[in-house]
């Protein structure tokens, strides 16, 4: 689990391909700022733009570690198959302060950014989300954008999905790899988990007491 706070900006430096074919995934090599691996083992979960990823090594000298993605991690997300700026959050511990909000590290679709320039003293974000995904959006509600914890400030849905604005301080532009982006870049989007259950919860069909007996 994490909570959407970044933790490091990192830096994707190489990426291999783990085979020949389009059914294999890629090896990603991840270049660290100086200490950020100082208190992570082997196998721990670190998430790479909003994706939960483990680290099958670790290099602490070169402060440097990898990650195998596989080929349908890689068509259902953006920006982890080439070298670039990349957001780091290494996983939630249990006395840890939950600074944004409960983020599980699985994306759930992709947006596309349809602007992004700065207003006054902050900048405006706007993503053009899935249309799967508008009923999970709402007003002053949490969204993840590659892997950082935001706030929803306004909704459209539009005929081909659901575009919706966020304000981003100058601490997040110039502390995350968000300052990268473009108009028509493409970001991992995940959904707040608790609207998650909630829809779960209204779709399901009712339970009765009998259900409920052991």
């Amino acid at each position: 689990m994490f909570t959407g706070i970044i933790t490091g900006v990192g830096r994707i430096v190489a990426v291999h391909a783990l085979g020949s074919s389009s059914t294999h995934g890629k090896r990603l090599t991840i270049e660290c700022p100086p200490a950020y691996l100082d208190d992570v083992g082997l196998g721990d979960s670190i998430a790479l733009n909003g994706a939960c990823m483990t680290a099958t090594t670790l290099d602490l000298g070169q402060q440097q570690f990898t990650v195998d993605i596989s080929a349908e991690s890689l068509d259902k997300t953006a920006g982890l198959s080439q070298i670039g700026a990349i957001n780091l959050e290494k996983a939630l511990r249990a006395h840890d302060r939950l600074g944004g909000h409960i983020v599980s590290g699985h994306v759930d679709g992709i947006g596309q950014v349809t602007y992004f320039a700065e207003i006054g003293e902050s900048w405006q974000l706007r993503v053009l989300a899935p249309k799967g995904l508008a009923k999970y959006l709402a007003y002053k509600g949490s969204i993840t954008i590659n892997g950082v914890s935001l706030t929803v400030n306004r909704i459209d849905d539009v005929t081909a999905g659901c575009e919706f604005s966020i304000n981003l301080i100058p601490h997040t532009v110039q502390n995350t790899a968000l300052g990268n982006l473009r108009n028509g870049s493409l970001v991992n989007l995940e959904i707040d988990l608790i609207a998650r259950y909630v829809e779960r919860m209204l779709s399901a069909e009712a339970p009765t007491l009998n259900n409920l007996a052991p």
